[in-house]
């Protein structure tokens, strides 16, 4: 069986093993990456309907009556 090289985090430019960290450390490294998920997922909602937002003033913008020159 190949020796497996043991999980490592990197805070703030240090390296720390995963192994070497408290449960409630671990923990925290969970919910930090729970939390950037829903950043990401967020951001892209936010995308979405910023895109529709565009989209439904451009659609106006055809609907309104032409002003006469």
């Amino acid at each position: 069986m190949a020796d497996q090289k043991a999980q490592t985090v990197t805070i703030d430019g240090k390296e720390y093993g995963r192994d070497d960290l408290s449960d409630n450390a671990r923990t925290q490294i969970t919910n930090l990456r729970v939390t950037e998920q829903e950043i990401a997922r967020l951001q892209q909602q936010l995308a979405i309907a910023q895109t529709a937002r565009t989209a439904y003033a451009n659609a106006l913008k055809a609907e309104l009556p032409q002003e006469a020159h």
